[in-house]
């Protein structure tokens, strides 16, 4: 789908089309704006589900701690799959942990992230981290949902939820993660071709679920490619086995999180509470993989070899791809 060039300019975010969505309104500046959720009580669920939704650690860390001896319930050693709940005294590395008897909706941040950012806590060469960036969190620590290289900008999603986390990188649930890909040159119908039915990397074979031209201005030609999973440089790697220079790369959709308009580079912004309890309520339904169906905002594009795509809470309708 072409889109218009001179209206569009060079800015990859009108390109892609987000925005008056269902969250819509996700963040606001000045303010967390989340209103208060109902609490409900918790019954006894998995420890490392509870460690992970207290935001001690991702679940896989936890369960490594659990095996390495490091974690306590009621002063015996825990095991890999039991059970507590809030009467039960938790303790990691001989630290006591206040479980959440009632739980609320987690917190969830979305960030800009300009190039020269890592997204890691410990880097030897120092170099500026997205971590800094962020709001300090009280009681827990903010988790990354999923990367991007240091020459990668975009969206970035991080939760207070190891759980949450889990679910939305989880491979089985196959969330679709789109980019906006700045091509010198413009791609022919065999490299299209080729990247829609498999290039063959190092670690494997990989294939865009879709390819969009978004037009462009001289040699700088843009386009639009999703991915239902995060390998390390695999868009870049998948464009440089055929030959093709990236000359800029930026997420603009994680699942069914698009990358708001209005949110600046290097800037953060809280999804708000109704919009988090949409996105876990949606998550909850899923029991194999989450369908290309579930979107929290129209993205500009049409989808090739999937099935029409609805509106969080809608009925599903199907649609004629634009032209």
């Amino acid at each position: 789908m072409l889109g218009a060039k001179a209206a569009l300019g060079d800015d990859p975010i009108a390109r892609s089309g987000v925005g008056g969505s269902a969250f819509a309104s996700v963040g606001r500046r000045g303010g967390r704006g989340r209103a208060e959720a109902e609490a409900v009580p918790a019954a006894p669920e998995r420890l490392h589900k509870v460690l992970a939704q207290a935001g001690i650690g991702s679940r896989r860390e936890i369960e490594d701690w659990i095996i390495a001896g490091k974690v306590s319930v009621n002063g015996l050693p825990a095991s890999v799959g039991q059970k507590v709940s809030g009467a039960d005294k938790v303790r990691v590395n001989g630290s006591l942990v206040a479980l959440r008897v009632r739980q609320r909706v987690p917190r969830v941040l979305l960030y800009h992230k300009p190039e020269g950012e890592i997204v890691s806590r410990d880097d030897p060469e120092r170099r500026t981290s997205v971590f800094d960036k962020l709001p300090r969190l009280r009681g827990g620590r903010w988790v990354a949902v999923g990367r991007l290289d240091i020459n990668t900008s975009g969206l970035l999603v991080f939760t207070n939820s190891g759980e949450l986390a889990n679910r939305l990188m989880h491979p089985r649930y196959g969330l679709q993660r789109e980019y906006a890909v700045r091509l010198v040159g413009e791609l022919t119908a065999e490299q299209r071709d080729k990247l829609l039915s498999g290039v063959m990397l190092e670690d494997g074979e990989a294939r865009f679920g879709s390819v969009f031209d978004k037009g462009g201005e001289g040699t700088n030609h843009w386009y639009h490619v999703t991915l239902g999973e995060g390998r390390n440089r695999e868009v870049r790697r998948m464009f440089e086995a055929l030959g093709i220079t990236v000359s800029r790369l930026m997420r603009v959709r994680y699942g069914p999180i698009p990358l708001p308009p209005r949110l600046k580079r290097g800037m953060t912004m809280d999804m708000s509470e109704e919009e988090v309890a949409t996105l876990q309520m949606e998550l909850s339904r899923v029991s194999v993989a989450l369908p290309d169906s579930v979107s929290v905002g129209p993205v500009s594009r049409q989808v090739q070899r999937r099935p029409a795509r609805t509106e969080l809470g809608q009925p599903r309708k199907r649609r004629k791809p634009a032209l």
